[in-house]
């Protein structure tokens, strides 16, 4: 991403880098001894907006730490999402990162005036809401994540 798009969007540090994976197990014993431990989490069945119809999924997570920085390991399980379609592209590895935003309704729109569009979402509550963006010919995805909550 260039320094641009970081400052016309004025986006904090990143705050997370997002693999995807085929198998966490797998990830977790390759990764581990760059990052250290990793914590696991399987949230069951999640339902998102994605690409404008709701879908639900199942994604296996692990979260490890590079100095401030997350590293998020996702093992798609079922449902669609954007996962699923980075693995059938024939992908594995780096996928998003993600940045905290104060606002992300006024990030969403920000990034639309860079030819970025939503992909996959949700608002759980308010100030608690996530977003996935793409723009075509960029494999990278950017999250934006809106956190007031704690």
């Amino acid at each position: 991403m260039s320094e641009d798009i970081r400052k016309r969007l004025n986006l904090p540090d990143l705050n997370q880098v997002g693999f995807v994976v085929g198998n966490l197990a797998q990830a977790l014993a390759l990764y581990e001894p760059l990052f250290g431990p990793f914590s696991t989490m399987d949230p069951g069945p999640m339902t998102y907006d994605y690409r404008g119809v709701q879908e639900e999924c199942v994604i296996r997570l692990a979260f490890g730490k590079s100095g401030d920085v997350e590293i998020e390991l996702i093992e798609w399980v079922s449902g669609g999402c954007p996962h699923k379609e980075f693995l059938e592209a024939g992908r594995e590895g780096m996928h998003h990162l993600r940045f905290i935003v104060d606002d992300l309704e006024k990030k969403i729109k920000a990034a639309d005036s860079l030819g970025y569009e939503v992909i996959w979402g949700k608002r759980w509550d308010e100030g608690l809401a996530v977003a996935y963006l793409e723009r075509p010919g960029d494999p990278l995805v950017l999250e934006f994540f809106e956190n007031h909550q704690g």
